[in-house]
């Protein structure tokens, strides 16, 4: 993602005029400390300096045709409220992530079930960029997203979307238009 395509905790998450299918992705962020290339599995954890909550705003009218024109519109990805430490996150430990639209449940996962391990996704990553402090690793999204359910849900302005990792805290947004 582009910076500006960013916002923070308790911050409006704009959904852009032109799109008719603005999507919610709950997803954990996991924050690069340390410098790293060709990292290895079984040392990648040692290259975490925390982790947070992220709400990849997904607008997937525009995405079929170009996945990043999808993901990068002004403020439409959220990212927060703070970063627990890894120190603060046992190594493997199981969290659970749950995607609130409206108060209702949209998501529920735990970290367990990810396709590709944060371990994985490391080794993979640094395998063709090297990875520096600051980076945000975004490890993908369960089941339930808006686009895949029937009839479809998607987000309009006034929508409040929460995403909670049960070891980092609730990231709040609400919807407004662009």
């Amino acid at each position: 993602r582009f910076p500006e395509s960013q916002t923070g905790h308790d911050c409006r998450v704009l959904k852009p005029q032109i799109s008719d299918e603005f999507d919610y992705e709950g997803e954990l962020a996991v924050i690069i400390g340390k410098t790293g290339k060709n990292i290895k599995r079984e040392e990648a954890l040692q290259y975490v300096a925390g982790y947070s909550c992220y709400m990849d705003g997904s607008v997937r009218d525009w995405q079929h045709s170009w996945f990043t024109a999808g993901k990068n519109w002004q403020e439409t990805g959220a990212f927060g409220p703070w970063m627990v430490t890894a120190d603060q996150i046992a190594p493997g430990q199981v969290m659970t992530l749950t995607t609130r639209l409206n108060g209702q449940v949209m998501q529920q996962a735990t970290t367990d079930l990810m396709i590709h391990s944060i371990p994985r996704q490391i080794a993979y990553i640094s395998s063709f960029i090297p990875l520096k402090p600051g980076d945000v690793i975004v490890t993908g999204t369960p089941g339930g997203v808006g686009n895949k359910r029937n009839p479809p849900v998607f987000m309009a302005p006034g929508d409040v979307v929460e995403v909670e990792v049960d070891a980092v805290g609730v990231l709040r947004n609400t919807i407004a238009d662009d």
